[in-house]
């Protein structure tokens, strides 16, 4: 078991005051623990992006030295990030962890699912995610979703029940005072979990700074051969870009957030080191999806009407 110092948080005068990162990181590692002692089967939703690194390292903390009694799930959808892929394989690897991985591209070949027009396979990612949480039985799934990210994921509960179709009812949210959390369901029913509810993305990175995380290169800036559309800057690829009259230009750039290269666009930056990100961000206006996610741009509920049908 780890034990967390008491820091004095600035501005207040009890020695035993906790700083922010510590309350948060204290209320994931709780969060882990209790959903080890309600569930059979939980499985951490692992793609090798920053959320996702950092709710593994509170998983590792909460359950330190034992191993994490989860295993890791990623749902590819063919055109992520070389560099993310990599990185997601080094850390299952490293831990011992078991990695389960659905793909989009076998569901295509199958011909279960359709490529989009666009490109883009981001939402096609809920067909193959609800099958392998249906086919291995799994019963808490954590997700590394935010608040602050979206609109549809404010919404969310730190405990979040999905019915049998794995599907999202807003209505049926339960309350969770005092840090309660109903992790009760129904036979085919599973809960969605969010351990960085309460975290903001400058959070997500004074912890990544504070704990010394490695996290892939492509968080940083570096030169990349980039093209722009719809007002964003995209990685060329098969999986369609860029088109006629779009010019690829190599700039110095980094990324907020990774998923799917035919939606996840850079951000012009020359923040290559932690420190210059966190000066970034606390400047930043713009949530890191809504600067730099087609997918979420596609309408106003755009997220909400994916996470009724399975999605996260």
């Amino acid at each position: 078991m780890t034990t967390t110092v008491a820091t004095v948080e600035e501005g207040t005068d009890s020695p035993y005051a906790l700083s922010h990162l510590d309350a948060l990181e204290s209320e994931a590692v709780h969060i882990f623990r209790e959903v080890a002692g309600e569930f059979e089967q939980p499985v951490i939703l692992f793609s090798g992006g920053k959320d996702s690194i950092v709710m593994l390292h509170l998983a590792l903390k909460a359950f330190a030295p034992a191993p994490v009694p989860f295993a890791l799930l990623h749902v590819d959808t063919g055109h992520n990030f070389p560099e993310v892929l990599d990185y997601r394989d080094r850390t299952a690897a490293e831990h011992g962890l078991r990695l389960h991985v659905a793909s989009v591209q076998d569901y295509i070949d199958r011909g279960v699912l359709k490529e989009r027009p666009d490109g883009t396979r981001n939402p096609l990612q809920t067909v193959p995610l609800t099958d392998t949480i249906r086919e291995e039985r799994f019963d808490a799934v954590f997700g590394g979703g935010r608040r602050d990210e979206e609109k549809a994921r404010a919404k969310e509960r730190v405990f979040s029940l999905r019915d049998e179709f794995s599907q999202w009812d807003p209505r049926r949210q339960r309350p969770e005072l005092w840090n309660l959390y109903n992790g009760r369901h129904a036979p085919g029913e599973h809960v969605r979990v969010f351990p960085l509810s309460n975290w903001t993305e400058l959070d997500v990175w004074q912890y990544i700074a504070r704990e010394n995380i490695e996290l892939p290169e492509i968080y940083y800036a570096h030169e990349r051969e980039v093209f722009k559309r719809s007002g964003m800057w995209l990685t060329a690829g098969e999986w369609g870009g860029p088109k006629d009259g779009e010019t690829v230009e190599k700039r110095l750039v980094r990324y907020r957030t990774v998923g799917d290269m035919s939606c996840t666009g850079a951000v012009d930056s020359d923040a290559d080191t932690i420190e210059k990100v966190i000066t970034e961000i606390a400047a930043s206006r713009l949530t890191e999806r809504g600067a730099t996610r087609a997918d979420d741009k596609l309408s106003e509920a755009a997220m909400e009407d994916r996470k009724r049908e399975g999605y996260f």
